[in-house]
């Protein structure tokens, strides 16, 4: 059998869930498909196998194509239609992030997290301190170890290392 994404043949499938949608909702594609350390150009199929009739390859292949950053993945993306459905379902894909906490766990904007050291806090004039919950917290999109928030009515820059997502 082939692979539904990038068409290798007689390549060991993996089930790999699709989150966002149906609970069962799953695709069968090949380990290179499946790791997303994969180069670009292997997905060059998804020209033609983003058509699939099963909305689940549907969904895997505009998520993959959204996250490749080169000009055909982009033009492909710009082309693929979606049925109203099914493009909710793509645009509900959990964020991938790379801000985690001092333990590890993954931060989303939104989320709230507690100081685990106090903090001085430079032009500010005074000291975050330890157990401090910080609210609605932004990420930092040019830089994973940066975190924003607000402590005592200042929004500062926090580093991610010196907090811990409250849960």
């Amino acid at each position: 059998m082939n692979c539904p994404l990038c068409t290798t043949a007689d390549a060991p499938l993996i089930e790999t869930p699709v989150p966002g949608g149906p609970s069962d909702a799953a695709v069968f594609i090949c380990a290179a498909c499946a790791d997303p350390q994969t180069v670009p150009d292997h997905f060059r199929a998804l020209a033609s196998t983003m058509w699939s009739d099963d909305p689940a390859v549907q969904v895997f292949a505009a998520r993959t194509l959204k996250r490749l950053d080169t000009d055909w993945a982009r033009d492909l993306s710009d082309q693929l239609y979606l049925e109203e459905e099914t493009q909710i379902w793509a645009d509900n894909a959990p964020m991938e992030t790379a801000h985690k906490d001092s333990n590890g766990v993954a931060l989303a904007s939104g989320d709230t997290v507690v100081l685990i050291k106090d903090l001085n806090v430079k032009g500010a004039g005074f000291t975050a301190k330890r157990g401090t919950a910080v609210h609605r917290i932004s990420l930092v999109a040019d830089n994973s170890a940066h975190i924003e928030g607000r402590v005592e009515g200042q929004r500062i820059v926090i580093l991610t290392e010196f907090v811990k997502k409250r849960g």
